[in-house]
């Protein structure tokens, strides 16, 4: 059996967490296995070891670099991996991979999973510095759009065509439209059937913008009273985001619903999609959503390619709450469409995925 050591700084239900977990659950364990070194606990945790695959802890870099660097490195020595997999946005990764190398790993894999739009001067110039051994210690670069691709392995990489493109999969079976699981989402969180729901999914962080979104939902709140909004994920800000709903006395109307596994039947029970995200790679979410038809209003600093369906409408985030409510309300007026063709020809469905995981991921 051929195994592969992914690098990622937890299981919870992050983007990357998620994409890993899709893969993890459709590979073909008679052949291969996928092992795990996080540093911290996480939801997938119980999942990973019952199909079969290890999880290892180490400590965060960041607090411990030269004990991490060591550890990953006799990690992959001493079970003799030789396919490492490491996701990350920034060069700054290559500590992993050359700790990997030093423990004798032969094919070392890169797959860039964010793309900042606000990089300070002062980490480009780090990134730049480190970029050259990075891309060096990259057997295979691996990117979900050309957004992300460009931002992680540089420009020049990107322009020589080394970069090889893995969508984020999902599972058509799964993520489609279902009016049952639609009224009993609604029923769990007692919202009547004509109440329009705005949602988000996404960790509680600077990148998600919640204020932003927050601020959207109050003037579309002012022109449609019956409309709720439904809030999935957790983070270091949800304190502040709930404080700030309250203090606009919408407690009510917003739905802090946490951490959620029943991805595909909360979708359903939305009318519209919103991410206001000052940058993302590939969001998984907005493909998600496509999948149950689900209209999606993003904005502008995320990639063109996640609108794989035309369900997609991109807004700049410099214009007002008014013309992202009177957006959000042409989509949502919108009937729900079946638009899984479309995904499936553009290579999202997860078995495709796989199958260029495997032949990219696997000597």
């Amino acid at each position: 059996m051929k195994k592969v050591l992914c690098v990622v700084a937890s299981l919870n239900a992050g983007g990357a967490e998620t994409f890993l977990m899709k893969l993890l659950r459709c590979i073909d364990k008679s052949e291969y296995m996928m092992d795990f070194i996080v540093s911290a606990p996480g939801i997938y945790d119980e999942e990973v070891t019952s199909l079969g695959g290890k999880i290892y802890r180490v400590p965060l870099r960041t607090e411990h670099p030269i004990k991490t660097f060591n550890q990953i490195r006799t990690i992959v020595k001493k079970n003799k991996y030789n396919n490492f997999f490491k996701l990350c946005d920034t060069p700054i990764g290559v500590f992993d991979l050359l700790a990997a190398k030093m423990g004798g790993a032969t094919h070392i894999s890169v797959r860039s999973c964010n793309a900042s739009s606000n990089t300070s001067k002062k980490k480009e110039m780090m990134y730049s510095i480190l970029r050259p051994m990075f891309n060096a210690l990259s057997d295979c670069k691996i990117a979900p759009s050309d957004l992300a691709a460009e931002y992680t392995f540089g420009e020049k990489c990107f322009r020589n065509g080394s970069i090889k493109k893995l969508n984020n999969g999902i599972d058509l079976s799964v993520y489609k439209f279902d009016e049952k699981a639609r009224k009993a989402v609604r029923n769990e969180y007692e919202i009547a059937e004509d109440t329009e729901v705005l949602g988000h999914i996404g960790r509680f962080n600077q990148q998600k913008n919640h204020i932003f979104l927050i601020n959207i939902f109050n003037d579309y709140h002012k022109m449609k009273p019956n409309s709720k909004l439904l809030l999935v994920g957790n983070g270091e800000l949800m304190e502040k985001v709930y404080k700030y709903v309250k203090n606009l006395g919408l407690d009510k109307y917003v739905i802090f619903a946490g951490i959620k596994k029943n991805i595909p039947q909360i979708l359903s029970a939305m009318d519209c999609f919103i991410l206001p995200s000052f940058y993302e790679g590939m969001p998984n979410t907005v493909i998600e959503a496509q999948a149950t038809g689900l209209p999606c209003v993003i904005s502008d600093t995320i990639t063109r390619e996640a609108n794989i369906t035309g369900l997609v409408q991109y807004i700049s985030l410099n214009e007002s709450f008014d013309q992202w409510t009177e957006i959000i309300n042409e989509q949502i007026l919108k009937s729900r469409e079946n638009v899984q063709d479309s995904i499936f020809r553009a290579g999202y469905d997860i078995q495709s995925v796989v199958r260029e995981f495997e032949k990219n991921i696997f000597e």
